[in-house]
């Protein structure tokens, strides 16, 4: 009896054995049939530069690096490149008229500049099939060809960025998704981004408020936010093909140097200097000089603001700059109105304008930077509250 019973149990066992290894033996053989294999020997990737000191360093830099094992091949594909010794650089640069270029580089010699200015560089390894590496490559290097590589920038919606952005779609088809990159529950604007980044350059970030108009007040999307590198790399971090990911953990493979504190608003006293000259010139009457002096310099300088606003809406092909209300405080008629007697038409209109300017910055319509800008709104209103008075005197 008692032999049958182990009988019975081996056999059961046994059973269950080859169910078991028959089970793992299909599932090997579906997964086998299924892969397929990566003879492309190239690994492709994404580099994210931080940000640097100088002005056109501000916003971090992206490029795509290229791994071919077989032909020893190491380089980095780069949209952010142009010709600063071309004898029109400056005023291409100026109308928006300037064109770029996707250029390769050696790894090393790409690596360089970011050693030199100690800025931190992060590698995003793309986990993509022999056939998708592939064709990337394929289409960097048709994109590279001198009949290809050019186009005009744009800071915001065409860069060295947004190009690489447009590559993943493009090559990996409707199934591909980004990653969700922009909060529903705390939207952002253009303005609002760009003046995180500008956090410890004060001057630059309240002359491209003036001169930016309302089309940078929109919410942006995922795919928006995506002109910054940083938030190409979270966009592509997370992003999916059929549900895989496409990316690796970004790694850091330069470690930059340590961020620096904002520093002192400088701005924000210089207006406030410019507004206690101007109300001690105008309303205290031994000062009378100062006041006509003060008056001279901020109609000044606010119309020939004015007229740089309305060169860059007008002037120039500059997509950000086009509809920029900043106009309606700024008057380029300034200038005229300090040689016109009859002031009282022109100061109320001039008043009326700068209290518009400041409803269409309540209702978000177009956003001042007026932490600094606010003394400067008030000393026009005295100079044209002031005009205004001593022109109806006069009558």
């Amino acid at each position: 009896m008692k032999g049958c019973l182990y009988q019975v149990a081996f056999s059961y066992f046994s059973a269950m054995i080859k169910k078991l290894t028959l089970m793992l033996l299909c599932m090997f053989t579906a997964v086998a049939s299924q892969a397929q294999p990566d003879s492309s020997h190239i690994r492709v990737s994404l580099l994210t530069c931080g940000v640097g000191d100088e002005i056109w360093e501000t916003f971090g830099h992206t490029g795509v690096r290229i791994v071919d094992s077989v032909r020893h091949l190491d380089v980095v594909y780069n949209y952010g490149t142009f010709d600063g010794f071309d004898k029109d650089f400056e005023i291409n640069f100026m109308r928006g008229k300037l064109l770029y270029y996707v250029s390769m580089d050696s790894y090393q010699g790409f690596m360089q500049e970011y050693v030199m200015a100690q800025r931190k560089v992060e590698e995003q390894l793309l986990l993509l099939s022999g056939t998708q590496k592939q064709e990337v490559y394929t289409f960097l290097r048709e994109n590279a060809l001198p009949q290809n590589r050019n186009y005009k920038y744009d800071f915001f919606f065409d860069n060295c960025a947004t190009r690489i952005r447009d590559i993943f779609p493009r090559v990996l088809g409707k199934d591909f998704h980004f990653a969700a990159t922009v909060s529903k529950d705390r939207p952002l604007t253009f303005r609002n981004i760009i003046n995180q980044y500008f956090y410890r350059k004060h001057w630059e970030r309240v002359g491209v408020n003036l001169l930016l108009g309302k089309k940078i007040d929109k919410v942006m999307t995922s795919e928006d936010i995506m002109f910054l590198p940083d938030y190409l790399r979270d966009g592509v971090g997370g992003s999916t093909v059929n549900g895989t990911k496409v990316s690796a953990v970004a790694t850091v493979i330069l470690q930059g140097k340590a961020t620096e504190p904002a520093g002192t608003n400088e701005p924000i006293y210089v207006m406030l200097a410019v507004l206690l000259l101007t109300i001690l010139g105008l309303f205290y009457k031994p000062l009378h000089v100062l006041g006509k002096v003060m008056t001279v310099l901020v109609m000044l300088v606010t119309g020939l603001l004015g007229i740089l606003m309305l060169f860059m809406w007008v002037g120039t092909d500059h997509q950000a700059c086009q509809n920029n209300l900043n106009i309606l405080w700024a008057l380029p008629t300034n200038l005229i109105a300090l040689f016109v007697k009859r002031k009282e038409r022109y100061a109320s209109l001039a008043i009326g304008l700068i209290i518009l300017s400041l409803l269409l910055h309540i209702f978000k319509v177009q956003e001042l930077p007026l932490l600094e800008i606010w003394p400067l709104l008030l000393s026009l209103l005295c100079i044209h509250g002031m005009a205004y008075k001593r022109s109806s005197a006069a009558a």
